[in-house]
């Protein structure tokens, strides 16, 4: 499958999706940690996808998305932004609000 594609597939799949560096419970940068933990602190399920391991998500993401750098939030299939954005949202509120009803709506969907 092409790597795109599997971008694509990705980000149809998982309502709240993270592109970042390591794991949420290991992440391998600051700004992957920072994101990660604003995430969490959501109360929602997330996936997510270490670009680490994934060099070719790692290499096309930023062109597919255009948006340059990691962590990258994607939720209900729209970019967010990285992890300044994440924190600034969270810290007031948006972020929280932003998740939950996205989790909600794809609750509601699978019922």
């Amino acid at each position: 499958m092409d790597i795109i594609e599997t971008i694509k597939e990705q980000i149809a799949n998982n309502t709240i999706l993270l592109y970042m560096k390591g794991s949420p419970n290991a992440p391998q940068c600051g700004f992957s940690a920072k994101a990660s933990q604003a995430v969490m602190g959501c109360g929602e399920k997330f996936a997510y996808v270490d670009i680490l391991q994934n060099p070719e998500i790692r290499a096309n993401l930023p062109k597919y998305a255009n948006w340059p750098t990691f962590p990258q939030l994607w939720v209900a299939g729209e970019l967010v932004g990285g992890s300044d954005i994440m924190l600034e949202m969270f810290e007031n509120g948006e972020l929280q609000t932003l998740i939950k009803d996205a989790a909600a709506k794809a609750k509601a969907s699978e019922a």
